[in-house]
């Protein structure tokens, strides 16, 4: 671990000693996000209600710069210059670590639930989009949310990776993830709001690993 992403990982239970139980588990989570970037692969989200809208945050800190700028170098800018204005664009551009929120699909979502299955909402994207190169972010207060599990289910079938935030009892997600961090609450309002600083922890060291040194 970087000298700076160890900084990051270490403020997390510096400002909220509380999460100190979930130490091991959050590095754990980290290594095996930080593999699936440096593999080439991609991050999908899922989860219900206030899971759901993490999920949207989540994408958003991957995908554009969340405490660091990540301009495009000069090779990442030269193929823009065969268009007008593409130097213009590639300016403006900012580099992004591929992911994609699985609550955002309204069509295929509704038309999914409608004539299919509610239960396999996340499942059908996760089959869509996973690679083995790949992992499943499943988010769940209580660990046992159908659509949730029936997705990390599948991402394991396609031979990709999953990992869970979830509550103290990690539900059945558990024995299904590759890793879980079980937030040490039962209350639904207090697990969402450990998650916030929790997931924007592993996003801030993301980018510090990927964009720190540009």
């Amino acid at each position: 671990m970087k000298q700076n992403v160890e900084k990051i990982f270490n403020a997390l239970f510096e400002d909220y000693p509380a999460l100190s139980v979930c130490k091991n588990d959050v590095k754990k989570v980290y290594e095996i996000l930080e593999n699936t970037y440096k593999k080439g692969g991609k991050i999908l989200a899922c989860g219900n209600g206030g899971s759901a809208a993490d999920c949207e945050h989540i994408v958003g800190e991957l995908m554009k710069g969340f405490k660091l700028p990540r301009t495009l170098g000069n090779g990442d800018v030269a193929p823009f210059s065969a268009y007008d204005c593409g130097e213009e664009i590639a300016c403006g551009l900012q580099k992004g670590l591929p992911a994609i929120s699985l609550v955002s699909h309204t069509g295929l979502m509704t038309a999914f639930l409608n004539d299919c299955s509610p239960d396999l909402v996340f499942a059908q994207q996760t089959y869509g989009y996973m690679n083995e190169c790949d992992t499943l972010v499943a988010l769940s207060t209580s660990g046992n949310s159908k659509n949730v599990v029936n997705a990390v289910i599948t991402a394991k079938a396609k031979k990709g990776n999953a990992i869970a935030i979830t509550g103290e009892s990690g539900g059945r997600l558990t024995s299904l993830c590759d890793a879980v961090i079980k937030l040490p609450s039962t209350d639904t309002a207090k697990i969402q709001e450990y998650t916030l600083p929790v997931y924007h922890a592993l996003c801030a060291m993301l980018e510090e690993e990927f964009f720190g040194d540009c």
